[in-house]
């Protein structure tokens, strides 16, 4: 499976990437263009926290598209946001609504067949990374590590917070790891919120079980804090490129040492 990443290390704590990749499993036939299937991605993503590798992370990235399979959607295809704007287990549309798929959008089974050789692979690569972790350490945190563009009209109104921290209510984590990481973003001189329109995916509502020693939280990113955002994306100018200091990567610096710290009981 060279399209799964894991980069092992030995402290307590998971950072999956499931939304960088622009591989297209040779189904670019079918979209309406490549660059059309993978404007959404979360683009260097998995660049962007490179860093958290030396401090004995775990690190988990998937190289397909988000277009090909969402690896943070229910595998059930049922909704996380209800009677939201949003895009399914197989995404037919972009974030802005336009059409993926150049002709007929995929049936049962070809849902049925990603499944089996994408989303199932990479949840089970994270499973036994949680594992192998949690016995060693007795806790484990899973970071998903996410970023948008901040302006999507058809998903959310006007700029996105610089920040937008995710936990379920404070279902997928203890009550003092959404703190940490909150007050870390608020006294950053950027915006944020917790569990304002992106609340954590399947993949973090799915794994948090603070009572059981794993604690998710997700991290969705606007995009404007580390590559530039044209207002109006085009094949010429989109994506940018990450720039070489990005301005949110010293708060990122600190929100990944002190969710290390709390894995280890010394928050």
């Amino acid at each position: 499976m060279d399209w799964l990443r894991i980069d092992r290390g030995d402290a307590p704590l998971v950072i999956a990437f499931p939304h960088g990749g622009i591989d297209l499993a040779g189904l670019d036939d079918q979209f309406v263009s490549p660059w059309h299937a993978q404007i959404d991605t979360d683009w260097w993503i998995a660049d962007l926290y490179a860093f958290a590798a030396d401090r004995g992370a775990t690190l988990v990235a998937t190289d397909i598209s988000r277009s090909v399979i969402d690896m943070n959607r229910d595998p059930s295809g049922a909704s996380l946001y209800p009677g939201q704007a949003t895009t399914e287990l197989c995404p037919t549309t972009t974030f802005d609504g336009a059409a993926l798929y150049r002709f007929g959008e995929p049936d049962e089974a070809e849902v049925g067949q990603r499944l089996t050789l994408y989303h199932r692979p990479y949840h089970d690569a994270l499973t036994a990374e949680l594992d192998r972790l949690k016995s060693r350490h007795g806790r484990v945190v899973l970071y998903d590590a996410h970023s948008i563009r901040s302006r999507v009209p058809r998903l959310f109104d006007g700029d996105l917070p610089q920040f937008n921290i995710g936990t379920n209510g404070g279902a997928t984590c203890a009550p003092e790891l959404e703190t940490i990481v909150a007050n870390i973003c608020a006294t950053s001189g950027h915006s944020h919120v917790v569990n304002g329109r992106f609340k954590g995916g399947w993949t973090t509502r799915h794994y948090g079980r603070p009572d059981g020693g794993v604690h998710a939280i997700q991290m969705e990113l606007a995009q404007r804090g580390y590559m530039t955002e044209p207002d109006m994306i085009s094949h010429a100018n989109w994506p940018s490129p990450l720039h070489s200091h990005p301005a949110i990567r010293p708060v990122l610096e600190q929100v990944i040492a002190a969710t290390l710290d709390f894995a280890k009981g010394h928050s």
